[in-house]
């Protein structure tokens, strides 16, 4: 029996909630940290508040510091939004595309064993480089959002899918892609942390992968160990 488009709109909706959740402990960490810190801020306040002699220029510095995660926490919140599929989803640099999901996935990555390498164009932005020649402006490509879901889901596909993988290179091509290559590692190593992996009960496959893709409207050219596709829809 074929599936139908809203079957296929489903299996799409449910690889991106995947893919929500394996980016979802970088989040929660980002609206965690400040909230800690906060605490902590306003704890030593109580503190001097309380002491005999209140101390003006202290306490000014821990309302500043609690004022400036305050701003952390609103801004990761309303990050989330960022995730939302709609008519207007902000655009993006591929730099910027390619930082924010490194970000989102490095940790569990981390812990598997899997390095990320990312091509020294996009790994770092020009203020954060400023010995570096001025880069031309970026292009903005549209649908964030879309794009955001695209490029986790092949780091998850080549996760899932290559066997004994020891790290993923990220690379731009041309004016208008972007191409992931895994890396396979020797047997020992890949033994060793095949102990440390849990087990992945929804893996991203090549069907899932290319659900979403044709559900986000993105054409993409993938094996076994490579994934390449436009940031341009169509």
């Amino acid at each position: 029996m074929k599936s139908s488009p809203g079957a296929r709109s489903w299996i799409a909706a449910g690889v991106r909630h995947e893919l929500l959740t394996r980016a979802l402990p970088a989040l929660r960490h980002d609206m965690s940290a400040p909230i800690s810190v906060m605490r902590m801020g306003l704890l030593m306040l109580k503190r001097q508040v309380a002491a005999p002699t209140i101390d003006a220029a202290a306490c000014r510095e821990r309302v500043t510091l609690i004022d400036g995660q305050i701003g952390e926490l609103v801004s990761a919140v309303r990050s989330l939004r960022d995730w939302e599929l709609s008519t207007t989803e902000e655009a993006i640099t591929r730099g910027a595309l390619v930082r924010q999901c490194v970000a989102l996935m490095r940790p569990a990555f981390d812990l598997q064993g899997i390095r990320i390498e990312v091509d020294a164009s996009m790994a770092l932005t020009p203020s954060e480089t400023p010995e570096a020649e001025p880069a031309p402006d970026p292009t903005p490509w549209p649908s964030g959002a879309a794009l955001r879901y695209l490029l986790l889901g092949a780091m998850g596909f080549l996760q899932d899918s290559v066997e004994r993988i020891s790290a993923i290179q990220i690379s731009p091509e041309g004016q208008d892609a972007l191409s992931l290559v895994a890396l396979a590692q020797g047997s020992e190593d890949a033994d060793v942390m095949a102990e440390h992996r849990a087990p992945r009960k929804l893996a991203i496959d090549a069907v899932a992968l290319q659900s979403l893709a044709d559900d986000l409207g993105y054409t993409l050219a993938f094996d076994r160990d490579t994934v390449r596709f436009n940031l341009a829809a169509g």
